[in-house]
């Protein structure tokens, strides 16, 4: 490694030739974390030919460029001497990498809705590396089994938690931005990335897709009060169209969605009854809901 900081020319290429090394694909960023060369087709990307991967030979197609070629690497941070960071590609052989963005929001402890999730479905966050964020927030790395396609969202496992996956990149740690440096956390920087566990990988995968059309609410059941509006009427809607695996989670989102606009208490009930509708047991729908409340800082 002191070969490699020895000719590397800038602090982040040193760090990205060690990620490499590790078989972590890499890029350059820029300070806003974004990559940080600019798309050899941005002139044209208006048109309805088909994106471009890559496929040109050039530069500038952000995760696309990703390598662990110490080579293209040293070509890639040339292309780009401002970059002051390195993403790490995500979904990618060897460890086909799966991030776990846990969010610092002053209305969100993302950190114990995942402790939450874990128990609520039996399984257990594993020692594994950790990065953290410059905003206080923290970077879990996992890994999933190949083949398996994990795809990026934002909120939709709970709030506060983004996940980065295939198409998506990490900030690597060392990496320099507007806000400060990512760091590894203290006692991680020797491991490896866990295994992600199977009962939350089951929650990160897209929904199968069905015929089955989404169940009607019952006819008893409430509609959202008029001060909730066209967002309280889209919660409940959102929970009716679950499938089966995603019904608790798409219920305890919605739930804390309502709560952080303030209509919570008046949507409780109308998320309650549209849960019941797509086979959740009563008492495991209001606990659910209970638990939002709690998580938001509201008395259920």
């Amino acid at each position: 490694m002191a070969t490699i900081e020895r000719q590397a020319r800038t602090p982040a290429l040193a760090n990205a030739l060690s990620a490499a090394e590790r078989g972590l694909a890499v890029i350059p960023l820029s300070q806003t974390k974004h990559p940080a060369l600019r798309s050899p087709h941005h002139i044209d990307q208006a048109s309805a030919e088909p994106r471009c991967h890559g496929e040109c030979g050039r530069f500038g197609h952000g995760v696309y460029d990703a390598s662990t070629d110490p080579v293209r690497i040293r070509e890639l941070f040339a292309a780009a001497p401002w970059a002051t960071g390195y993403g790490i590609a995500c979904g990618l052989p060897p460890y086909h990498l799966i991030g776990v963005d846990l969010d610092t929001k002053p209305s969100t402890d993302s950190a114990a809705t995942l402790r939450e999730l874990a128990l609520r479905h039996l399984f257990t966050i594993p020692e594994t590396v950790v990065v953290r964020t410059p905003s206080g927030g923290r970077h879990l790395w996992l890994t999933g089994p190949a083949g398996v396609v994990v795809p990026n969202s934002a909120g939709r496992l709970a709030p506060g938690i983004d996940i980065r996956g295939a198409g998506g990149y990490l900030v690597g740690p060392g990496s320099r931005t507007d806000h400060g440096v990512y760091t590894i956390a203290p006692g991680t920087a020797h491991l490896t990335p866990a295994a992600c566990p199977p009962s939350l990988l089951r929650l990160l995968l897209p929904p199968p897709r069905t015929n089955r059309p989404a169940p009607p609410a019952p006819p008893s059941a409430p509609a959202p009060p008029s001060a909730s509006g066209d967002h309280g009427r889209g919660l409940v809607q959102f929970v009716l169209s679950a499938h089966p695996g995603q019904r608790n989670t798409r219920l305890f989102w919605a739930a804390c969605r309502a709560y952080d606009n303030g209509i919570g208490p008046a949507l409780a009930a109308p998320l309650a009854e549209a849960a019941i509708a797509t086979g959740l047991p009563e008492r495991e729908a209001r606990a659910t809901i209970a638990s939002a409340a709690r998580m938001t800082g509201h008395r259920p």
